[in-house]
C-alpha cells in the first residue's frame, strides 16, 4: 500500500534509541509497509537487517557530506513497488490512526500531499511496542507531551511523480519542507493536513549528533544554502487545502485560513500580486494586521522538521 522511506543518523547514544523505536513502530503498521533506509551511517545497515527493512546504502550528498532530498525522493520513487509514497524523519513514531488516514485519503483524492503537525514527546527507553501499546502510549503523549508549531514539518505522503525535480536541498537544514508545500500547492494537487485526524510523535532529542549542534540546522552554510533556494516560498501545514478531521475531509474555507489563502496567493501567482494590494488597500487593512495574519509578502517563520 505504501512505501516510507527515510534516511537515519549515526545509530549512537540517545539517537539509536529513538531510531530503532521509530522504525519498529513502522514495521508493525498494517497493512504491512515497504521500508526504505537510505545511507551508510553507522548503524543503519545492521539496523535494517535486525528490523527486515531494506537497505540503500549509496545516496547523493554535498560538499559536507550531507544527503540531498532530492537524491532520496528520486531513488525511492524509483525503487518503489507502490505509487504512494512516504517520506519520514528517523526520530517520529507512527501509529495505526496514520494509515486510516492515508486510507481515507486514498479513497478520495487521486493526487495529493500529506502533512499534519507532530507531537514532542521525551523519550529516552526503549519503548514495549507490544500488546496494544498504542492506547497506553497516546495516553503518556496527552499527559506529557506538547503539539509543535505548523512550521516544523516531519513527514511527507505523496503520489509519486507529484513533486516533480526537486532541487538539490540538504537534509535536516532548514527550508525544505516549507518548500515541498509550496511546490504542491503550485502543482494544484490537495495539500492535506492531518493533523486533526492523527497523532505522530517526535522523539526529543538534542543537536549533538551535529558538529555545531543547532546551528548547523539554521545558520551553517547548508542552512543558507537551503534558504536560498527556498527564496521566501515557503508555506506550512496551515496553508494546506484541506483538513482531514475525525468525521471528514473538507475544504479550508473557514476565516483563519481564508485570510492566509490571501496571503500566498501572491507567492504561488506573482501576477496577482498588484490586485491584491490593491484589494487590501480597499479594505483598508492596516499594515501590522496584514502582518498578523500572514498577508505580508515576506516569508514565513521556517523551522525545520528534521528536529
Amino acid at each position: 500500500m505504501i512505501t516510507i522511506f527515510a534516511t537515519p543518523k549515526p545509530f549512537r547514544g540517545h539517537i539509536k534509541i529513538i531510531q530503532r523505536n521509530a522504525i519498529r513502530s513502522w514495521t508493525l503498521l498494517r497493512p504491512k509497509c515497504e521500508i526504505l533506509l537510505f545511507g551508510d551511517e553507522e548503524g543503519t545497515k545492521a539496523v535494517a537487517s535486525e528490523l527486515g527493512v531494506r537497505h540503500i546504502p549509496q545516496v547523493a550528498r554535498n560538499d559536507h557530506g550531507t544527503p540531498l532530498i532530492s537524491d532520496l525522493f528520486e531513488k525511492s520513487q524509483q525503487l518503489s513497488t507502490h505509487d504512494v509514497l512516504c517520506y519520514v524523519n528517523c526520530d517520529i513514531l507512527l501509529m495505526s490512526d496514520f494509515i486510516s488516514a492515508i486510507q481515507r485519503i486514498i479513497n478520495q483524492k487521486h493526487r495529493f500531499l500529506l502533512v499534519g503537525q507532530r507531537w514532542g514527546l521525551n523519550v529516552s527507553e526503549d519503548l514495549d511496542l507490544m500488546h496494544s501499546w498504542e492506547e497506553k502510549f497516546k495516553a503518556r503523549v496527552r499527559q506529557n507531551g506538547t503539539l509543535g508549531h505548523p512550521t516544523g514539518i516531519d513527514y511527507f505522503v505523496f503520489t509519486r511523480g507529484l513533486l516533480g525535480k526537486i532541487p538539490p536541498f540538504a537534509v535536516g537544514r532548514a527550508g525544505w519542507d516549507n518548500w515541498m508545500i509550496y511546490r504542491a500547492r503550485s502543482l494544484h494537487a490537495a495539500v492535506i493536513d492531518l493533523t486533526p485526524a492523527t497523532m505522530v510523535v517526535h522523539q526529543n532529542h538534542d543537536y549533538s549528533h551535529l558538529s555545531q549542534g543547532e546551528n548547523d540546522v539554521y545558520k551553517s552554510d547548508e542552512a543558507k544554502g537551503n534558504l536560498k533556494i527556498l527564496n521566501h516560498r515557503g508555506l506550512t501545514t496551515e496553508d494546506a487545502t484541506h483538513l482531514l478531521t475525525p468525521e471528514k475531509l473538507r475544504l479550508t474555507l473557514d476565516q483563519r485560513h481564508f485570510w492566509r489563502h490571501l496571503g500566498t496567493l501572491s507567492m504561488l501567482y506573482p501576477s496577482l500580486r498588484l490586485p491584491i494590494q490593491i484589494f487590501l488597500k480597499t479594505l483598508s487593512v492596516s499594515h501590522p494586521l496584514r502582518s498578523v495574519l500572514g498577508l505580508t509578502l515576506a516569508s514565513p517563520r521556517i523551522k525545520s522538521g528534521d528536529d
